[in-house]
């Protein structure tokens, strides 16, 4: 949704003030509320923090707003086919994202779903991770001279600066630690299978091009504590939490 509706939602969400008319433009009262919302959303910061300008030149475009659309013009075309569906798809839109705000404000994710949440993230996690060293090439034939040339003697590090077409190659393809999940699935398999101080003995082809591979090392994966991931895994339950939400909405209207 329009990231508008957004924060008018969490803006909106924060409690109101009590409205009292600020001024009246023919014959439309504007309300405390009305300015104060739009003071925050024109400046993105609270409406008591605005300096005296900025309020006043916020306030003069609200009036101008008010000024226009009232006007005799502005009626007539808030009627037409395509301004009412307009209107009538921001006004759902701020509807949808008002209640989806306040059903996640009020269905956090408890400890027993964080932790469960967490549980399963690190069952997924890879056991190991990998140093490397690639040299990449354009065809199948390259990338077997190379190996050719590795089974000869040839430098790794020193062959890849020669003849690596990838970003890595001016630093001897050093591609440092990474999990298999960071490479694409061809890449990491190839990785997986190999010992270390090994080299590819057949090329890697992946949709870059042709790979000769060299594993350097490899160490157990550590995955990251509940803490350090906990904002996140909580924001996650609760975006499922909503879908879930959404989904059942959808089989309740599906009948």
């Amino acid at each position: 949704m329009n990231r508008f509706f957004v924060f008018l939602a969490a803006t909106l969400l924060t409690g109101p003030a009590i409205a009292e008319t600020i001024q009246t433009v023919n014959g439309v009262d504007i309300d405390s509320s009305v300015v104060d919302l739009y003071l925050e959303t024109r400046f993105g910061k609270p409406a008591g923090s605005l300096t005296e300008q900025e309020r006043n030149t916020a306030q003069q475009e609200i009036v101008d707003i008010y000024l226009i659309t009232t006007q005799p013009r502005a009626l007539e075309l808030a009627k037409e086919p395509r301004a009412k569906a307009q209107l009538e798809l921001q006004r759902r839109g701020l509807l949808a994202q008002l209640t989806a705000a306040d059903y996640m404000s009020t269905n956090e994710a408890t400890e027993e779903e964080i932790q469960q949440a967490y549980e399963a993230q690190i069952a997924l996690s890879p056991e190991s991770q990998f140093k490397a060293r690639h040299i990449l090439v354009e065809t199948q034939a390259a990338a077997q001279e190379i190996i050719g040339e590795l089974d000869g003697g040839g430098d790794f590090a020193e062959l890849a600066k020669e003849k690596s077409t990838g970003p890595s190659g001016p630093n001897g393809g050093d591609l440092g630690w990474f999990s298999p999940e960071q490479m694409v699935k061809p890449f990491s398999d190839a990785v997986a299978a190999m010992e270390d101080g090994a080299y590819s003995s057949e090329p890697v082809q992946t949709q870059f091009g042709w790979h000769v591979i060299l594993r350097e090392e490899s160490r157990a994966n550590e995955p990251p504590t509940l803490e350090s991931v906990r904002d996140m895994i909580k924001q996650r339950v609760a975006q499922e939490k909503l879908q879930g939400f959404i989904e059942k909405l959808r089989q309740e209207d599906a009948g």
